[in-house]
This record gives C-alpha cells, structure tokens and sequence, in this order.
C-alpha cells in the first residue's frame, strides 16, 4: 500500500485529531496567562489536521 492510499484512508482521523488539538489548544490559551504553549498546541493541532493536504501538495499528482 503506497502512503497515498494511506493518507487516503486516514485523512479522516488525521481530521479529527488535529480538531480536538486545536480546540484544546486554543481552549488553554484562552483561559491561562501563558497563551504561547497553547497557540503553539492549536498550530499544531492544525497541521495535523491540515497534513493530507499538505502530503499531496508536496507528493505532486498521484500517477
């Protein structure tokens, strides 16, 4: 199985994870004095998410 089809299958939970980590994230810089770590955890709570799309930009069109 080639890692397109992977991410294929898993664009869903690749989805799901990073919204639960941004909503977490954003949820503790909300709600601390110290927003850093938490804008940190929601930028990388998107880029989990965003990961799928990001993998077939970089891989170029599936032959």
């Amino acid at each position: 199985m080639s890692p397109q089809h992977f991410l294929e299958m898993a664009t869903f939970a690749f989805n799901l994870v990073g919204l639960v980590v941004c909503i977490i994230g954003l949820t503790l810089a909300h709600r601390t004095r110290h927003r850093w770590p938490g804008y940190l955890l929601a930028a990388s709570g998107f880029l989990i998410a965003a990961s799928p799309v990001l993998y077939q930009l970089i891989a170029g069109p599936a032959l």
